[in-house]
């Protein structure tokens, strides 16, 4: 069989395996992908305001308390000291996921039992979340940030 093999069969054969090749790539690998869709809808407009995040971040960096969380069986609380005032009493929160947007979370909270605010686990979905928070002190925002895992 091997007297009947020439370099055009050698081609035809090659050619073959590229293009199998090629299709696994577009249907095999393809596949692995999940969601592949962008961070922000308004990805230029939130780049535009980002150096009022840096800002608000450097303003937390100076604090010389800042606030603490906390994750019980519960959810997540978030426990601000007494020398931060904030304005209105109104914090907001934004739990971030880089993996599904549908899960993100975002609102304003006011304060409960004194400095406290409390994140209910009805709301968390286990994976990796990224906790913002943001307030205003005197007109002065500040924001920070934490990487939790919730399980």
């Amino acid at each position: 069989m091997l007297k009947n093999f020439t370099w055009g069969h050698g081609v035809v054969v090659a050619l073959g395996a590229f293009m199998l090749f090629i299709l696994s790539l577009i249907f095999i690998y393809g596949r692995g992908w999940q969601n592949a869709e962008m961070v922000s809808s308004d990805y230029y407009g939130d780049e535009l305001r980002y150096q009022e995040v840096i800002d608000a971040k450097n303003n937390a960096d100076k604090l010389p308390e800042k606030p603490i969380y906390s994750q019980t069986t519960q959810g997540i609380t978030l426990q601000f000291p007494q020398a931060i005032i904030v304005d209105q009493n109104k914090v907001t929160f934004h739990l971030f996921r880089t993996d599904d947007a549908n899960l993100d979370v975002e609102k304003p909270l006011q304060f409960e039992n004194g400095r406290r605010i409390h994140i209910p686990k009805q709301i968390l979905f286990p994976g990796s979340y990224t906790l913002k928070i943001a307030w205003n002190s005197k007109q002065v925002p500040y924001q920070m940030d934490y990487d939790i895992l919730w399980k």
